[in-house]
């Protein structure tokens, strides 16, 4: 394959375009909206783009913050979060919740978001989001890069011990991904990309040897220049 046909670059020397494509490429990626409580009892609410899941059982859930910021802060003192689905119609709140507020600030009050009790943590709910769940830290780690070299970026892992999802995203037993219209970051400087039940597809995932192979065969071998 032809090098001409890529853009190439190291990133430590730059990538010569308008906008970093890093984040743009990894995404659309979920929102972890995450919300705390302080040692002083003030309420946090703040989004994080590099969120996501990492385990079943028990299931671990996780983001990373640039910065030691508050909700860092918050969960290291006090050992609990909240994640938050954020879906369209919460979407400029969520954006609202991403300004630099100086700590005691309660972003719930600045978004006009009411606040619905947890169950087994301190933090609160965001009442309006379709989906919460209640977390116990597991780990806080400062990242590193392949040379040791330590950077100021935490990835903060919390086990899930309560989960609320809406009555009326469940059908027949099974969460229905689209229905409540999720947003998730899209890079770029202010990107986000809705899910909707229209853009939504099945693949029935092999579960033997055999029969990734049968899949295999009746693909046609000379599509994406694979020969």
């Amino acid at each position: 394959m032809s090098e001409a046909l890529f853009h190439t670059y190291r990133p430590e020397e730059g990538h010569g375009l308008a906008h970093d494509p890093f984040n743009t490429i990894v995404g659309p990626r979920p929102i972890g909206w995450i919300s705390t409580t302080g040692a002083d009892g003030i309420d946090n609410l703040a989004p994080y783009s590099f969120f996501n899941a990492f385990n079943y059982r028990p299931p671990l859930i996780g983001f990373a913050s640039i910065g030691w910021k508050d909700t860092v802060r918050n969960i290291e003192a006090t050992g609990e979060f909240v994640w938050n689905l954020v879906t369209r119609p919460l979407a400029e709140r969520m954006n609202i919740t991403s300004a630099p507020f100086a700590p005691g600030i309660d972003e719930f009050a600045v978004a006009k978001l009411a606040k619905a009790a947890s169950v087994a943590v301190r933090p609160p709910r965001v009442a309006a989001s379709a989906v919460q769940f209640e977390c116990r830290l597991s780990q806080i780690v400062q990242l590193r890069a392949a040379s040791g070299e330590e950077v100021p970026t935490w990835l903060t892992i919390g086990e899930v011990v309560f989960v609320h999802i809406r009555q009326e995203l469940l059908r027949g037993g099974t969460y229905q991904t689209a229905q409540p219209h999720p947003v998730l970051r899209a890079g770029g400087i202010g990107d986000y990309a809705e899910i909707a039940p229209e853009v939504m597809f099945e693949l029935d995932r092999p579960v033997s040897v055999e029969e990734g192979l049968a899949l295999a065969e009746h693909l046609d071998p000379g599509l994406l220049g694979y020969s």
